[in-house]
């Protein structure tokens, strides 16, 4: 009940306002995310690098209402690219497609991803598509696989909570896709998603023997360390290399199980967000991890 109404508060632009203009709520959103200026987050990058993990930075945003900012949007991201070749950082970029225009035109987003994505290749390096809610699905794969095809610098996001999760792997990946697996962490109908957490982990641990067995680099997303355990112990029986795949997580999540993975010699890259639009990723977070619910709480309540 509680993660309901936390992804429903998150669409409140009244209840945004209030979050945002609370400092102590602002401090503790620094938990989750490196700061608010790219400076910060290149900071945070260097200091994930230092201790052997790579990252992917993005800066948030999401469902843009005006062109003008799709652009700004695109070339914030061609930015970050140019300090991560200036910084010579182990780091590359991800995005939302709504953030780049997808709510305005197809089209029109279509163009800003390629830009980003041939800047990406021009590095050598990649761009990652991130998932959004299950009424972007459709159109996030298909603009993928068009910009997949002029460059080989872009791959997208699966999420196992939605039934369609399969086809979606086997549809990007006969394009060239590298794909990120997540659980997912929108609010979802029972006719798209999996409602039970027993169906969304079974489903987790099926896609990911299937990514780690196709000879792609894919990116494992979790901090669940059963999840862990399993994709750990399957790769090992299947003599899949540590080389072959990396783990992902969340800035500020589980940085206990971060730093195990990479005394133990797994890769792993940290999604390191930063922006000043940080509001509906932050109450995501809340409401993917109930242990901050709490003191959350308690300051709403104070107010």
């Amino acid at each position: 009940m509680l993660r309901t109404i936390l992804l429903k508060l998150s669409e409140s632009k009244a209840f945004a306002h209030w979050v945002t203009s609370n400092s102590t709520l602002r401090r503790m959103a620094l938990r989750f995310v490196a700061g608010e200026t790219l400076d910060e987050a290149i900071a945070a990058a260097r200091a994930c690098n230092h201790a052997g993990i790579a990252v992917t930075l993005d800066c948030l945003g999401e469902n843009v209402a005006t062109p003008a900012d799709a652009q700004k949007a695109r070339d914030t991201y061609l930015k970050i690219y140019d300090r991560i070749a200036e910084e010579k950082l182990n780091a590359n970029v991800s995005c939302k497609l709504t953030q780049l225009g997808l709510d305005l035109s197809v089209e029109f987003c279509e163009g800003l991803v390629l830009s980003i994505a041939e800047r990406a290749a021009a590095y050598e390096s990649f761009l990652r598509i991130d998932m959004e809610s299950s009424v972007y699905t459709q159109r996030t794969v298909e603009l993928v696989k068009r910009v997949r095809v002029q460059s080989p610098a872009v791959g997208a996001v699966i999420q196992s909570y939605l039934y369609r999760g399969e086809s979606d792997i086997h549809d990007l990946m006969s394009y060239g896709c590298r794909i990120r697996l997540c659980k997912g962490a929108y609010k979802e109908s029972i006719d798209v998603a999996y409602p039970r957490k027993a169906d969304v982990d079974a489903n987790y641990l099926h896609l990911m023997r299937q990514l780690l067995s196709s000879g792609f680099y894919h990116g494992i997303a979790t901090h669940d360390p059963r999840m862990i355990a399993e994709t750990i112990r399957w790769a090992a029986g299947e003599r899949i290399s540590k080389d072959d795949f990396e783990f992902q997580m969340l800035y500020g999540v589980r940085t206990d199980l971060q730093r195990q993975l990479v005394r133990d010699g797994y890769r792993l890259r940290v999604y390191v967000p930063f922006g000043t639009e940080w509001f509906p990723y932050f109450m995501r977070r809340l409401a993917e991890r109930p242990a901050n619910l709490g003191f959350f709480l308690r300051i709403f309540f104070r107010s």
